[in-house]
C-alpha cells in the first residue's frame, strides 16, 4: 500500500491476529514509536465497546490500529475517536462516494445502519485508536440486523487498499492540526456530521443505569451534553463521558 503521508512511520499486514488493538497496545508498552499501522486481514478477537467481542471475516472489512503518542494534554485525549470518525467520513465520501453519520461516541452510520465501530484506548503514554469497517461484507455475513457494508451501501469503490490510504492520509493531517491547534475543529465537524445532535435518545451507561433525553450538543472534551425536561424539578441537563446510545423515536 502506497501511503503519501510522510507522517506514519511502519505499516505491517498481518493474515490473521486476536485483535489490532491489543498487539498494538502491547507494542506501546515496549516503547514503540507514533505513527505505527497494524492491518490484519482477520481479526478473531476484536474488542469494543463494553469489552463486547467480534471477528471479521477474511477480505470483508478493514481491520486497522494506530498507535499515536499525543503531544496535546491528556484531557484532550478522548476526542481521538471523534478525529478518526472524521477523518474517515471525509475519506469514505471522497474515494467511495458514500455519505455517512457519527453515532456518540464511536460509531459511523450508513443509511442508518453502523458500517464502522472505533475504539481507542491509552496505553503506557500512547493511544491506539482502532477501526472495524464492514466493506464488502453481504447481508448474510453481517454481525447484527442494524449492520452494514459500503458493498450494501452502494460504494463507488470496494479497494481496501485505495480507502485505507485515503483515510491515513487525511486522518495524519487531522491530528496534526488537533495536536497543534485543540480540539475544537474536530468538535466542529463532528458536530456537521452528527447522526445523534438533536435526537432522542437514550444512553446506558457502565452501572447500568439508564437516561433519556434529547442530545444538545458535543463540548470541547468529546462528552455528550443530554437535555432532560421530564418530571417536576424542570429541564436538566448532562454531561456525558461515557455510555451507549440509542436513538430512539422523537416523542409527541
Amino acid at each position: 500500500m502506497r501511503e503519501k503521508s510522510d507522517f506514519w512511520t511502519e505499516l505491517d499486514v498481518v493474515d490473521i491476529t486476536g485483535s489490532t488493538n491489543a498487539d498494538l497496545a502491547e507494542a506501546a508498552r515496549h516503547g514503540a514509536e507514533e505513527g505505527r499501522i497494524l492491518i490484519a486481514e482477520r481479526q478473531t478477537r476484536g474488542r469494543g465497546r463494553l469489552d463486547r467481542s467480534w471477528e471479521s471475516p477474511i477480505h470483508a472489512g478493514l481491520t486497522m490500529s494506530m498507535l499515536l503518542r499525543p503531544a496535546a494534554p491528556p484531557e484532550q485525549w478522548g476526542t481521538l475517536s471523534l478525529a478518526a470518525a472524521v477523518a474517515l467520513e471525509e475519506s469514505l465520501r471522497a474515494v467511495a462516494g458514500v455519505s455517512v453519520r457519527l453515532k456518540w461516541p464511536n460509531d459511523v452510520l450508513l443509511e442508518g445502519r453502523k458500517v464502522c465501530g472505533i475504539l481507542a484506548s491509552v496505553e503506557d503514554g500512547a493511544v491506539v485508536i482502532g477501526i472495524g469497517l464492514n466493506v464488502s461484507l453481504t447481508e448474510a455475513e453481517l454481525p447484527a440486523p442494524d449492520a452494514t457494508s459500503l458493498l450494501l451501501g452502494g460504494a463507488a469503490t470496494l479497494d481496501r487498499e485505495k480507502i485505507a490510504a485515503a483515510f491515513l492520509a487525511h486522518f495524519a493531517a487531522v491530528y496534526r492540526t488537533w495536536n497543534e491547534e485543540g480540539p475544537s475543529h474536530v468538535v466542529a465537524r463532528w458536530r456537521e456530521y452528527s447522526a445523534t445532535l438533536g435526537r432522542f435518545i437514550e444512553v446506558s451507561f457502565p452501572n447500568g443505569r439508564k437516561v433519556a433525553g434529547t442530545a444538545v450538543d458535543i463540548a470541547e472534551d468529546g462528552r455528550l451534553v443530554v437535555r432532560r425536561g421530564e418530571g417536576e424539578g424542570g429541564e436538566e441537563v448532562l454531561t456525558v463521558a461515557a455510555g451507549d446510545v440509542v436513538h430512539l423515536r422523537r416523542r409527541d
